[in-house]
């Protein structure tokens, strides 16, 4: 009967995303989440070449990580980065630069799998057309002087991008996707802006370059408009690789401003994040946060003002049988500081160069409230509290 309900109430949020031009949505492919250590863990655990043993990924905390590299010569480290580039490389707590390394080498090891695999006859003309698209990608990602943070190519692939010096910055903000966003789509050319690529890049520059701006797409998004992203299995996966990551991030930068979209908002939501990792969140484009209010996160919260083209704002807002991700953020009742999107235009236009959207969010990672323009029908978005 339950099950009942829940595909009833699903079928009723599509139709009103249907009904409501959602932009050519359709509903969606299921999406199992990735999630578990990274691939090549058993051989990390196995080795025994340097007479330790190594903390294993999903049980070792960030900080026993970081304990564990600081204890090791640097050619010791760089030799594991070798031999186990995919879990040196998504190790949170192991050194930036070391991850830096050790995914560039995951990343060319990838490539050389797929192109074995696009030139393979015994293969559909279908997989052999993704494995060539993959390869092009993985030398894309794995090229020049791009900082690779965390490579996962598991499911639709993962990855984390560091635009600028972490630990030298003088704040970090790291942003967090919505549905449609994967390893191929990071920092794809439609919509740039909208992805977590393209919204790095806009910040950093908004910034003059003194953010550090870390792009995450860090867990398994919903394809499209469906069961995947009416409800928060995804988000709630989600959530524990964010706090997982930040964990092993903040240690160097500091706390860091979380900027969300989308259905990132829930995931932002779920991690209830910390205020000695996160200084603040901002939401943009929130179909709802999975929390009551703003006042149930531990950090300040900042909601960029809705603009009118946003489709989003034709998603109930509703949270029953585990459909729907609560109270709209966009409303004054929910406790937010509301600031001004002025010049923002659809569901991905909130950090295009130019916006007030783009301005605000930049001097909430800033922490320069005196440039923080409030939304004209919302309450006081500044307060001596996140000075």
């Amino acid at each position: 009967m339950k099950a009942r309900w829940r595909r009833a109430l699903a079928g009723g949020l599509l139709a009103v995303l249907a009904v409501g031009g959602a932009g050519g949505w359709a509903a969606a492919d299921g999406q199992s989440a990735v999630t578990g250590p990274p691939p090549g863990t058993a051989a990390w655990v196995a080795d025994t070449t340097l007479g330790l043993r190594l903390p294993e990924p999903g049980r070792a905390t960030a900080g026993e990580v970081a304990e564990f590299f600081a204890g090791l010569p640097q050619a010791q480290q760089r030799a594991l980065a070798v031999r186990h580039p995919l879990v040196v490389g998504n190790l949170d707590g192991a050194p930036y630069r070391l991850r830096y390394l050790a995914n560039s080498l995951a990343l060319q090891e990838e490539r050389r799998h797929e192109l074995a695999r696009a030139a393979d006859g015994t293969l559909p003309e279908r997989d052999r057309k993704s494995a060539a698209a993959r390869a092009a990608r993985y030398a894309e990602l794995g090229g020049g002087q791009r900082q690779i943070l965390a490579f996962d190519p598991r499911g639709r692939g993962q990855y984390a991008e560091v635009f600028g010096e972490l630990g030298r910055a003088e704040r970090t903000a790291v942003v967090v996707p919505g549905s449609d966003i994967d390893l191929m789509t990071g920092d794809r050319a439609s919509a740039h802006y909208g992805t977590p690529g393209g919204a790095a890049e806009a910040l950093r520059s908004a910034s003059g370059e003194r953010l550090a701006v870390v792009a995450w797409t860090g867990y398994t998004t919903p394809v499209k408009v469906g069961l995947d992203a009416a409800t928060s299995e995804l988000a709630e996966a989600g959530a524990v690789r964010l706090s997982a990551f930040l964990a092993g991030l903040t240690p160097v930068t500091g706390p860091v401003t979380l900027v969300c979209h989308s259905y990132g908002t829930a995931v932002c939501g779920l991690a209830d994040p910390r205020p000695e990792q996160v200084r603040g969140v901002v939401a943009l484009g929130s179909p709802g946060m999975d929390v009551a209010g703003a006042d149930a996160l531990r950090v300040p919260l900042w909601v960029v003002k809705r603009n009118a083209e946003d489709w989003i704002a034709k998603v109930p807002n509703v949270s029953l049988f585990g459909l729907g991700h609560g109270a709209d953020p966009d409303e004054p009742a929910y406790g937010a500081r509301l600031v001004s999107s002025t010049g923002s235009h659809g569901h991905s236009g909130y950090l295009v160069p130019g916006t007030a959207s783009l301005a605000n969010t930049t001097a909430i990672a800033l922490g320069e409230d005196a440039r923080i323009e409030c939304a004209a029908d919302g309450p006081a978005c500044t307060s001596p509290a996140t000075r």
